[in-house]
């Protein structure tokens, strides 16, 4: 009642799905690289340290201050639903402080990988944080 599997196919199986995950992974790492590097050059624009984009909390505290000018309103997402309409005006805002429209604005957010880049190293200048609640 056993069953038996054979060692070629599960040999060959398990080579594909580790070969799969490293290429995943590196696609992975060169997105999140690339994020880094824009976030990086977005604070240099605003005046900010650069490397504050590489610490964890700091670099939303420092995202909501640019946009902003108040940092501690990142605490909005921790809020279940609220998060949601946080980001999506935070994305929204943080085109407007680089003399951007909202269209791009909803772009960043669709396609982060692409805009966030072009925001950076555009030629789009920091103009201050936007006046607004949320």
């Amino acid at each position: 009642m056993g069953y038996s599997y054979s060692s070629d196919v599960d040999s060959a199986a398990m080579a594909a799905a580790g070969g799969m995950m490293v290429v995943y992974s590196i696609i992975a790492i060169v997105f999140a690289v690339i994020v880094l590097v824009a976030m990086w050059k977005l604070f240099a624009k605003a005046g900010r340290p650069g490397w504050a984009a590489i610490v964890p909390i700091y670099n939303a505290y420092v995202l909501f201050d640019i946009v902003y000018g108040n940092g501690i309103k990142f605490l909005l997402c921790c809020v279940p639903i609220l998060n949601a309409i946080v980001s999506i005006a935070l994305y929204i805002r943080l085109a407007q402080v680089y003399g951007k429209g909202a269209g791009f604005g909803i772009a960043m957010l669709l396609f982060p990988y692409v805009c966030l880049p072009m925001l950076a190293f555009g030629q789009s200048e920091y103009q201050g944080p936007v006046d607004s609640f949320i």
